[in-house]
């Protein structure tokens, strides 16, 4: 890190050649305060399809990393933190590899170019309203919370092998495919405890083979289409102690479990699927919820429950498949179903095997 003077707060001194926004954020960082560069226009404010931000608003990737990964000591009586608001991130912020020791908080910034956290180990990171070009974080370590609610990512995510301590937090993303077609890409992905992705909008493929969570995985209300392959969900051999819900979710909402009805007058968001589902081999602790969700399957593509394990599955679409049900070699402890849940069409539902 370049050396700088003491600065007038008592600490050190930005370094040489950092922008007014850089220094800006400097000062905020030691001072565990919000650098917030916002207008006040909230047209001109939007991150995700409001105009270009000037330089004014602007600070390079490689000035956050130098706060993040070599972070100056925080003035006195503070907790230095990392906490920027309307501001844009230009370059590519490169933190592979890195240890992360502040707290991480963006509201409302705009990434230039991809996030690189690969085999980064972090405490907890939130990215609430974010534009991020591309998210590559395979093998991060978190230790807290990862929150990425209402961001745009159009280059997809990848986070295999990733290891997020309590909850996961997706509510309302969008992201879009890579070049594989995948959304997100979270194979052998472990969470200690929630991943909550309601009102998700993905394009391409959401992969959450062999993954673990250690609550409920959420996808009230989301909305899966992956028009380039097989699957819009592949979550096979999957593992849920809690409870996987793939059922309608509503905006104004708060936590909630099970059953409870949305307040009155909020409107509501069925779950649907494009393209295939395909939670074979998959472990559930308490049950797996199927309610006014909408599957939309090409050719060839099924809901395929093959030898998935859970005391309850409640399977009430509110309409049947258009495609194949199979629930071959399924462990079912209890099955609460409704007329016109299954498909009627000769051959589109398969029980061969289940119990």
């Amino acid at each position: 890190m370049a050396e700088g003077r003491a600065d007038t707060d008592g600490g050190a001194a930005p370094p040489q050649g950092w922008t007014g926004p850089e220094q800006r954020m400097w000062r905020a960082f030691m001072a565990g305060r919000t650098c917030d560069l916002r207008t006040g226009d909230p047209a001109a404010d939007d991150p995700l399809d409001g105009p270009a931000w000037p330089e004014s608003r602007t600070v390079r990737a490689r000035a956050v990393a130098e706060l993040l990964l070599n972070p100056p000591p925080p003035a006195p009586g503070r907790v230095a933190s990392l906490k920027l608001t309307g501001v844009r991130i230009s370059g590519r912020l490169t933190l592979a590899g890195g240890v992360i020791a502040p707290y991480v908080q963006l509201d409302g910034c705009r990434f230039d170019e991809q996030v690189l956290l690969q085999e980064v180990r972090a405490g907890s990171m939130r990215l609430v309203r974010c534009l991020i070009p591309r998210l590559e974080a395979a093998r991060l370590q978190v230790t807290g919370d990862l929150h990425l609610p209402q961001c745009l990512v159009p280059g997809g995510i990848r986070m295999t092998d990733a290891q997020i301590g309590t909850d996961l937090l997706l509510n309302q993303l969008t992201v879009r495919r890579d070049r594989h077609s995948r959304a997100v890409a979270a194979d052998g992905l472990v969470v200690g405890q929630d991943l909550d992705a309601e009102l998700v909008e993905a394009t391409g493929e959401f992969s959450l083979r062999s993954a673990r969570i250690g609550g409920r995985l959420n996808l009230r209300g989301a909305t899966l289409r992956n028009p380039y392959g097989q699957y819009a969900l592949n979550a096979a051999r999957v593992t849920v102690e809690h409870t996987l819900y793939l059922s309608s979710g509503w905006e104004a909402r708060g936590e909630y479990t099970g059953d409870t009805s949305p307040p009155p007058g909020v409107p509501t968001r069925d779950f649907i699927c494009e393209g295939g589902l395909r939670l074979d081999d998959g472990r559930f602790g308490n049950a797996v919820v199927v309610n006014r969700a909408r599957f939309r399957l090409g050719e060839g593509q099924q809901v395929s429950l093959r030898r998935i394990q859970t005391p309850e599955l409640r399977f009430t679409p509110g309409r049947p498949p258009t495609g194949m049900v199979s629930l071959s070699g399924a462990r079912v402890g209890k099955l609460k179903d409704a007329p016109g849940s299954w498909p009627t069409a000769p051959g589109r539902l398969s029980l061969r095997g289940c119990a």
